[in-house]
């Protein structure tokens, strides 16, 4: 199984660069491993697609952030990364404007970034955005979840093309159906030849002479449709999942955009999560700190029996050893840590008074600290060490 690479290292960017720094360096890596630079070279066109990929999470501002603070795991919906489906075409749709306006489509024949003069259909959608709460039960194990997501769907009247009928869309009579307009300007270093969208179209190549009555020209409307959902197991609060294609449907046969996931957690009513591990705080009484017991705690994955020796202190910490959160698609797997508290009584009878004032004296109930037993801060440094 091969390791994706980071997107800063493929971009050739440190972490602190800026959007119009990203930009460039993915301009640069796209012109030198460009298809049609290096024809037939598979290798070439892998690298097109990684800092396609690279591209298109660093220069959106949230899948940055999350990809900053989680990894590769942050910006992975349904187990990838790229909302595209990786191939050239939607490349090309997708990150066009990078290359269509200055001198980078001559280098290619005038291509504008894409492949023997493809037209750029229509308008992409814009990314929708949902949140959806967790139980820590359904954290730990992953969970598949369909939820209702009211947003553009296709017009069904059109099939999207925003055309009345076949015969109402006609070749656009500005650049011929290619989508681009060509310049020829004259510099001191000679012609020089630039591409651009085409103005009367906007790159698509037709035109629509006669609208859908259903959906007005756009290709689409206001609807619902059922997502479903693939959750790994050990997402955290505020982390987003992107699933790509799954947002708002494009005008005119565009490209959808996508579907932004964000996780929330329920409050269990019992444990209290610290990143991989859970918590649980254990109240025991005086006689079985003194004598020792066995008690069930709550877990993530049901309750777990422990055993607590006699002369227990308030403060001790059990672990149960592989009984938290897994990290997201990964082996790593948080431990349960119980601390112990012993309960102090605040309402005695006169009886219970007497008692006590009577063991007081005993030698047995002066506090005496082992030198071996670790303080309060040297078991918080060891519990998250």
């Amino acid at each position: 199984m091969s390791t994706k690479r980071d997107y800063y290292e493929i971009l050739g960017v440190q972490k602190g660069a800026s959007q119009d720094e990203i930009k460039k360096a993915y301009r640069k890596v796209a012109m030198q491993f460009h298809p049609d630079r290096n024809p037939g070279d598979k290798a070439a066109e892998e690298k097109f697609k990684e800092a396609a990929e690279a591209y298109e999470v660093l220069s959106d501002a949230d899948k940055r952030a999350q990809y900053d603070r989680f990894g590769h795991a942050g910006v992975q919906g349904n187990g990838r990364g790229f909302s595209g489906s990786g191939n050239m075409e939607d490349i090309f749709s997708q990150f066009g404007d990078i290359f269509g306006d200055d001198i980078f489509g001559s280098f290619f024949g005038g291509g504008g970034g894409r492949r023997g003069g493809q037209r750029m259909r229509g308008v992409r959608g814009s990314n929708l955005r949902i949140k959806i709460k967790l139980t820590y039960e359904e954290i730990a194990k992953g969970v598949t979840k369909q939820v209702k997501v009211k947003k553009h769907v296709p017009c069904t009247t059109c099939s999207g093309s925003g055309a009345k009928d076949k015969g109402s869309v006609q070749t656009c009579t500005t650049c011929g159906g290619s989508g681009q307009v060509r310049r020829v300007s004259n510099t001191f270093l000679g012609q020089m030849q630039t591409v651009t969208t085409c103005p009367s179209c906007n790159g698509e190549g037709t035109t629509i002479t006669a609208k859908c009555g259903t959906c007005k020209g756009e290709g689409r409307m206001y609807g619902e449709e059922t997502v479903t959902l693939d959750i790994p197991a050990g997402v955290q609060e505020g982390m987003q999942l992107s699933l790509g294609g799954r947002g708002n449907a494009g005008e005119r046969g565009g490209p959808p955009g996508d579907l932004i996931v964000l996780i929330e957690e329920e409050q269990h009513k019992e444990l209290h999560r610290d990143g991989l591990n859970v918590a649980y705080e254990l109240h025991i009484s005086f006689p079985d700190a003194c004598f020792g017991t066995s008690v069930e705690v709550p877990t993530i994955d049901g309750r777990a029996k422990i055993k607590i020796p006699a002369g227990t202190q308030s403060g001790k910490i059990f672990r149960l050893k592989g009984k938290g959160f897994p990290g997201v698609n990964s082996y790593e797997k948080g431990d349960q840590l119980i601390y112990v508290n012993v309960w102090t009584p605040q309402n005695l009878s006169a009886e219970e008074k007497a008692q006590l004032e009577k063991m007081n004296g005993s030698p047995n109930f002066k506090p005496q600290p082992e030198k071996s037993d670790k303080s309060f801060f040297d078991k918080v440094r060891e519990m998250f060490s």
